[in-house]
């Protein structure tokens, strides 16, 4: 297929509010493809890249596109994948320079949809609607299955670009024939916010209220004896980072085992560290005082369990991992819940999570059967944009604009502002990141890249006709950046307007 008609689509898709209308016109192209043009295109439209980042910049790409664009299409899919393999092989001493030639070439063959669009695709700009829900739906139309079986495929290989070449070359057969495969990291399953454990209890029901500690999500696959792989929130393999974890999973009496949790940085009376010195260890492959709490075993001694209520998974949990597993009670009880909440920040931990006993693993959602509950209200946004600091701040960075995602459109919507929270240290670095990733700049206001994720603290929302979402932040303030989530999980416009007095948080 000429790549004209991939970008024809996402231009048609970005055009039009309506939800329908996308699914329809990316199952239309999604049925023209050729089996082995299926996963990349799925990549392609959904803003990312199957080769992952190229570590092309946005000046590399200006100048590429100055001599012009080509009058005519005439590249194909597999052009443009070939072309993004060349760049990523060109490493080495002299090869800027082959990379700035080999890229100011291929544009020069492209027109300028093709141009404009491969540029936003490169520098993770892309924001067209097209996001997981609607693609996955799209995905589904087109090969005739159900998109909740086109979501599981997706979880369970952790890539809907794979989970879109079988449902379109196998169909039904194909998807049933996938299972969870212990080596294969899947989505995991994420939290909504609540309030209080009472709120919380009030959308679960009988539940699982278990300390939320403030460490780094992993995912341990055990198999073969002593075969270890562990992987983090994003799918990234960390093993050989994390000795004492691999020990720990090794020494587990079990045949193999699919366990998810969360490692913590531990002093030396045993109190959890900060969130920035766990992080700080997943760059280093040396022992650590690293202690893991194992919350949900998603497959033990062959058997998949992710279809299997929370009740009936946790005596399991508890039958691999021992005292490993994470403090817990059940109860609908919700004195019982605050009390427990109590004893987890006592503790030192960060609040509790509320879990319904009766829910299944619903990898890679956001749902109302997980809630986290923390006394310090937090939402995980996107930096859109930084103002230049005024006095003792001038020469940083400081003022963030704060984005929260709208998987409607696909891209994100502005909540509000901070310079709150940000230490000389914090200042410094974000200065050199944003730089970095600056798109351009204008009237003291530096526009990046929306790939960093930022815990913010706040006190509530309220509405507010400044921002294009109709809701702005109350008192926002910087916890700290959270190297280990990716823009696509960030929360999204819902969960800010589900803040505002009077708004529904049980949804």
């Amino acid at each position: 297929m000429l790549f004209a008609e991939l970008v024809a689509t996402s231009i048609a898709v970005a055009a039009t509010p309506k939800r329908a209308e996308k699914i329809a016109r990316l199952a239309e192209l999604l049925r023209r493809l050729d089996s082995e043009e299926i996963a990349v295109a799925v990549a392609f439209l959904s803003g990312e890249l199957p080769t992952g980042r190229v570590g092309i910049g946005w000046s590399t790409l200006v100048r590429a596109r100055a001599a012009g664009s080509a009058a005519a299409a005439e590249l194909a899919i597999g052009d443009v994948v070939r072309f993004l393999d060349d760049v990523i092989a060109m490493v080495g001493e002299g090869s800027a320079g082959q990379r700035a030639q080999r890229i100011a070439s291929f544009f020069a063959r492209a027109t300028e949809p093709e141009a404009d669009f491969l540029a936003r695709l490169l520098v993770g700009e892309l924001r067209q609607g097209a996001l997981a829900g609607v693609m996955s739906d799209a995905v589904a139309r087109a090969a005739g299955v159900s998109a909740a079986a086109v979501r599981r495929a997706a979880m369970l290989t952790g890539d809907l670009a794979r989970a879109a070449q079988i449902a379109l070359a196998d169909g039904v057969p194909g998807l049933a024939a996938l299972s969870l495969e212990v080596g294969r990291p899947v989505l995991p399953m994420l939290a909504s916010t609540s309030a209080t454990p009472t709120d919380a209890l009030t959308a679960t029901g009988e539940a699982s209220v278990e300390w939320k500690i403030d460490g780094a999500r992993v995912q341990v696959h055990r198999w073969g004896g002593d075969q270890v792989r562990i992987f983090t929130r994003n799918l990234n393999d960390v093993t050989a980072r994390l000795p004492e974890l691999v020990a720990i999973a090794a020494s587990l009496d079990v045949t193999s085992a699919v366990l998810d949790g969360e490692v913590l940085g531990l002093d030396e009376e045993e109190a959890p560290r900060a969130f920035q010195d766990t992080m700080s260890r997943f760059s280093r492959a040396e022992p650590g005082a690293l202690r893991p709490y194992f919350f949900d075993v998603l497959q033990l001694d062959g058997e998949v369990l992710i279809d299997r209520p929370l009740r009936e998974r946790l005596p399991l949990l508890d039958r691999a991992v021992g005292t490993l597993a994470v403090p817990r009670i059940a109860t609908d009880d919700a004195a019982l819940a605050e009390r427990f909440l109590a004893d987890a920040l006592g503790a030192g931990h960060e609040g509790v999570m509320v879990k319904a006993l009766d829910g299944r693993y619903e990898a890679g959602r956001r749902g109302k059967g997980w809630r986290k509950v923390k006394p310090v209200l937090t939402l995980d946004l996107v930096v859109l944009a930084a103002e230049w600091g005024h006095g003792r701040r001038r020469a940083w960075l400081s003022n963030l604009h704060l984005g929260a995602r709208d998987p409607e459109s696909g891209g994100f919507v502005m909540v509000g502002k901070t310079f709150k929270g940000l230490t000389d240290e914090l200042l410094r670095w974000q200065t050199e990141r944003f730089t970095a990733l600056a798109l351009r700049e204008a009237d003291g206001t530096v526009w990046i890249r929306p790939e960093l994720v930022v815990e913010i603290a706040l006190d509530g929302a309220q509405r507010s006709t400044r921002y294009p979402g109709g809701v702005a932040l109350r008192f926002a303030r910087v916890r700290r950046y959270r190297p280990d989530r990716e823009p696509a999980s960030a929360s999204t416009i819902d969960e800010v307007r589900a803040l505002l007095p009077g708004a529904s948080r049980s949804r």
